[in-house]
């Protein structure tokens, strides 16, 4: 990453068994990892009794750690909303409680999110949908929240159309970039570790992204820095 001029970016936890492995990268490059904590919903089952405990832990040890990857998922075969809707709430609290960016996944649940989002109090600040894929009328709610979205490199996929055409119609503060690896590889990888989606793939998915949506590739970087609280002098 360092190597294409990548300065900063954010590496997801998704399981308690990442988290460990996400802190190590952060303390060991604290100048490039920013860390993010969660617990993603195809992994629920895999959470300890002191899932919540641990993460508070985290988050208190990191005044720079993000909350996610999060969130709810009717896409997945035997879901189990009912578990997913309060975990996902208590990610949503941490978040306003230490007014944290958070990065949420959302499959096939846009009504529940909105339900949950329109039920809650007080919201968090900084909310992030990961590569949305959502519809545009659904957008068009989340704008109103305050919501950024995040353009994965897989949507540069000529299939992918429909999803760039909403994108088109977000204001460009609001549009940030992923990788997503190690999957949701984009139409063509510059690095790849065996098979996978590598993150230094970054830098050519924000061109591509730059040239897709026409926006300058220093707002994404803007947007980033804003988003997550990262000093001016990074990218």
């Amino acid at each position: 990453m360092r190597k294409v001029g990548i300065h900063q970016c954010v590496v997801n936890g998704t399981t308690e068994s990442d988290w460990p492995k996400v802190k190590g990268l952060a303390q060991d490059h604290p100048d490039l990892i920013i860390p993010s904590y969660g617990l993603h919903p195809w992994y629920l089952d895999q959470r300890s009794d002191h899932w919540l405990n641990t993460l508070v832990g985290l988050l208190k040890e990191s005044p720079t750690a993000a909350i996610g990857e999060c969130g709810l998922d009717r896409w997945i075969k035997d879901h189990d909303i009912d578990l997913q809707l309060p975990i996902f709430k208590q990610h949503l609290d941490l978040a306003v409680h230490f007014d944290r960016p958070i990065t949420i996944h959302c499959l096939k649940a846009w009504g529940n999110l909105l339900t949950i989002f329109k039920e809650s109090t007080v919201l968090p600040t900084r909310l992030l949908l990961h590569s949305y894929s959502g519809s545009l009328e659904t957008a068009r709610e989340l704008l109103k929240l305050g919501a950024h979205f995040s353009f994965s490199g897989h949507f540069l996929h000529s299939r992918k159309a429909k999803v760039r055409e909403i994108f088109h119609q977000f204001p460009p503060d609001r549009i940030l970039v992923e990788t997503d690896a190690p999957g949701m590889s984009p139409p063509s990888q510059n690095y790849q570790l065996e098979d996978l989606n590598h993150p230094a793939n970054l830098p050519e998915i924000v061109a591509q992204c730059s040239q897709v949506l026409n926006i300058p590739v220093e707002q994404f970087a803007q947007n980033s820095r804003n988003f997550f609280n990262i000093a001016s002098s990074q990218k």
